[in-house]
């Protein structure tokens, strides 16, 4: 009875409970710093199949794409071109033809049925996704042959219903191409001289954007698109565009392919929309493929001079073509593209093939993440050479920001720099070093990046 009547008393010592061990500084809830942000992805690759299955694929990663922060779909050219079922939309015939007529040896496009199209955007604002079309106004293809009395010779330039232009919405003739009556040619660059769209025609205007059943119009108020990445905008004048967006308006970037940084400002300024930075593109292929040296992130960008209207990415259906050596970040060296545009300014875009890619797929992810969460505030290079690279997101009142850290030296690389974290413990929110050191008093800290990679540090709490 002792022994029981001791025991009992045991529940009841009187003692209080030992004090629990302290929790020491944990990561971020990155969910609490959402900034706003968000990111685009390029929603194909070039020659994608299975042919007349895309918008169905598509339409199954919706949830999934909106969950990891991609806020708006860029869709291939979504019109019918002249190859019909292989075609990748960039040979257009009738741009009301969304696969819902029987022409150029299909009904459904490429892609699939208008049917289906138009579920996939339904199901992309159901998730709050943006859809912005891809539009080529330049140049036309797949017509019947006409004489042309401008080029004194048979031209493929008459689009009619049984001519590549089965919807009979904006029929075409010689007269809506260069030369005519009103306007002998574009300036620059005349790809696909004989069947390139003279804008300067009063009727292909009101086509293109200006009457009620216009291309913009119709894809805007029937097709409900949100917003247009135009292609091959070298092949006609930047008042076009001004034009075509002062009808519609909605978000809009263009295919200026230049890598001169000047001459993309220019193009902005003259058109009055977003360019995809193909300065910054050309800059991270010298700097991690062609010279190997960090200095050319330092470079001519449009991201540095107008980082409100740059469009950043690392790959597109063009770059990937047919294993394109002279246009293409290598696959080695991608990761460390994507962890530059997604944690600098500028709106970056993600590449089908490359999120898809299930190697690359969960690093892509957390990325995004630190882009609408992290990456925000004024940006400062602490430190730049050959082998190293190193950047701050200075955050705001409620925002700590960010230091992105690449090396693609051989080996780990440390050094030390200058944060406003004082006293703070921080980490690597990429996951790739486990080094967790403690900001100093004066806000000094020594941060590191394993060979060949990169790292992104902030505080705990």
């Amino acid at each position: 009875m002792l022994g029981f009547t001791s025991c009992s008393k045991d529940e009841d010592t009187g003692k209080e409970n030992p004090t629990p061990t302290p929790v020491g500084p944990q990561a971020l809830n990155l969910e609490n710093y959402k900034n706003g942000s968000g990111v685009m992805m390029q929603t194909f690759y070039w020659d994608v199949e299975p042919r007349g299955e895309w918008w169905n694929i598509l339409s199954g990663k919706v949830e999934g794409w909106a969950d990891a922060g991609i806020d708006r779909l860029w869709l291939p050219v979504v019109s019918k071109g002249q190859s019909g079922g292989y075609s990748m939309g960039y040979d257009p015939s009738d741009y009301f033809d969304f696969g819902n007529f029987n022409q150029h040896g299909t009904t459904k496009t490429r892609f699939g049925s208008r049917t289906e199209l138009e579920s996939l955007i339904t199901k992309a604002h159901a998730n709050n996704l943006q859809v912005i079309a891809d539009i080529v106004l330049n140049h036309n293809s797949g017509g019947g042959q006409e004489f042309n009395p401008y080029r004194n010779k048979q031209t493929y330039t008459e689009f009619n219903e049984q001519n590549g232009n089965a919807s009979g919405l904006f029929n075409r003739s010689y007269e809506d191409f260069h030369p005519n009556s009103t306007h002998e040619s574009d300036a620059g660059d005349l790809f696909f001289a004989e069947q390139d769209l003279c804008h300067d025609q009063e009727r292909v205007q009101k086509w293109l954007w200006k009457d009620a059943n216009s291309v913009a119009k119709y894809y805007k108020n029937v097709m409900k698109f949100d917003g247009w990445r135009f292609d091959y905008v070298k092949g006609f004048a930047p008042w076009v565009l001004k034009d075509w967006m002062a009808s519609v308006g909605g978000f809009a970037v263009g295919e200026f392919w230049d890598g001169y940084g000047p001459a993309l400002e220019q193009f902005v300024k003259d058109s009055g929309i977003d360019a995809f930075d193909f300065a910054c593109f050309y800059k991270m292929d010298e700097a991690f493929d062609r010279n190997k040296d960090l200095t050319y992130l330092n470079r001519d960008m449009l991201r540095k001079s107008m980082p409100d209207n740059a469009v950043t990415f690392v790959a597109n259906h063009d770059t990937e073509k047919d294993s394109n050596q002279d246009n293409n970040i290598s696959y080695a060296n991608k990761m460390k593209a994507y962890a530059y545009i997604l944690t600098h300014d500028g709106y970056p875009t993600m590449f089908y093939s490359d999120y898809e890619n299930a190697t690359f797929q969960k690093e892509l992810k957390q990325l995004m993440l630190l882009h609408n969460t992290l990456a925000t505030g004024s940006l400062e290079i602490l430190h730049i050479d050959k082998d190293e690279y190193i950047m701050k997101r200075s955050g705001n009142s409620t925002n700590p920001g960010l230091i992105l850290y690449i090396n693609i030296a051989n080996t780990k690389q440390r050094r030390e720099i200058p944060t406003s974290w004082n006293g703070k413990q921080i980490m690597d929110y990429s996951t790739k070093s486990s080094y967790s050191p403690t900001v100093g008093a004066n806000g000094s800290v020594s941060i590191e990046a394993p060979a060949n990679s990169y790292s992104v540090w902030s505080i705990m709490e």
